[in-house]
């Protein structure tokens, strides 16, 4: 009798727990194409995204592209043709995805830009990011701040990167930095030396770590034998890390050359451990958890019909349209708040850094 009463409860739970999988299967299938897993941050997105999801009954395909354009309209291709109900794209380029996406449109499929803006396509519905022109401004306010150049002081010698020219929040990371920036080199209170200024000058590609390293090598030898950098904008730790690399090679950070104020953006953990070196100045805080809850609270209410939440109806125009977006806030981190912001929110155990 007991035993016959554990085979019934047994195959109760395989019932309930089939159910459940049918329920999960029936809210359909979201497809997510990534990047890159050759930065953190892109890596966390994914994780983030793929297990609420999954949390709230979704099935998820996530693919990321290892940066190489053909990879990624293939991945998203085979997104369309599995019939996935959305589809949320992070994209490498922006305006390689019209085909792909008309494709999407004609299925029926929903289409969620993520964190980079589509561009040159209608069949972009929504649009999830940070406010990447206030990523530039926090970046460039961090530089003021430090140099004291609301105070009258300087001048300054600052040298410019900025991001991948395929990817449109590079463009408004830039501009937001500039806008802070301009009027200090117009007053001559900073001076680049190197006379690079504007994206079609200062952009790297691929947001290459080794393009932004040999680029500096050669600022440094061009421009800086007999004088000395005293800030650089830099767009991401990635580009951050290479023009440290640089920098720490021709001596700064020693004795004799004290190291530049050096921006970042995605605090991610090889960043961190910079700042807590006195190396890196600031990075950028970008909570991709909450990003993702964004996300995924779009995907619910598309998928039921319901209203989906933006914020911003008027700054990204694709070319196109105006995309509906939601933006969320950034974060400056330095080496007095970088604790509480990333390891007593959970983001990072404090044995990552450490």
């Amino acid at each position: 009798m007991k035993r016959r009463a554990l085979m019934l409860a047994g195959a109760a739970l395989v019932a309930v727990l089939a159910m459940g999988r049918v329920e999960a299967a029936d809210k359909g299938l979201v497809g997510v194409a990534m990047p890159t897993k050759s930065s953190a941050r892109w890596i966390a997105d994914g994780d983030n995204m793929a297990r609420q999801l999954r949390d709230r009954g979704y099935e998820v395909d996530l693919q990321y592209a290892d940066d190489d354009i053909p990879n990624q309209l293939s991945q998203i291709e085979n997104m369309v043709t599995k019939g996935a109900k959305v589809l949320v794209i992070a994209s490498i380029d922006g305006t390689t995805l019209s085909d792909v996406l008309q494709q999407a449109h004609d299925a029926g499929i929903k289409v969620i830009a993520y964190d980079r803006l589509i561009r040159n396509s209608p069949n972009v519905d929504y649009y999830a990011t940070f406010d990447n022109f206030q990523v530039g401004v926090l970046q460039a306010q961090y530089i003021e701040k430090t140099l004291g150049l609301k105070e009258g002081k300087g001048p300054f010698n600052i040298e410019l990167f900025g991001g991948s020219p395929d990817d449109n929040n590079a463009y408004f990371f830039y501009n937001g930095a500039m806008s802070v920036l301009q009027p200090y080199i117009d007053s001559k209170k900073l001076v680049v030396q190197s006379g690079q200024t504007g994206m079609d000058k200062v952009s790297t590609l691929r947001w290459d770590p080794a393009t932004a390293q040999s680029r500096m090598d050669n600022l440094l030898s061009a421009y800086y034998t007999d004088k000395h950098v005293d800030a650089v904008l830099s767009p991401y730790d990635g580009l951050s890390i290479g023009i440290l690399s640089s920098l720490k090679g021709v001596g700064y950070g020693g004795k004799d050359l004290k190291m530049p104020v050096v921006t970042g953006q995605d605090s991610e953990v090889q960043s961190i451990k910079s700042i807590l070196a006195h190396e890196q100045t600031s990075t950028i805080f970008k909570d991709t958890r909450d990003l993702a809850k964004v996300t995924v609270d779009m995907v619910d209410a598309m998928g039921s019909n319901k209203p989906v939440e933006v914020n911003d109806t008027k700054t990204y125009d694709n070319g196109v349209k105006v995309v509906p977006a939601y933006l969320l806030k950034p974060v400056v981190v330095d080496i007095s708040n970088w604790k509480p912001v990333l390891i007593d929110s959970g983001y990072y155990q404090e044995s990552q850094i450490h």
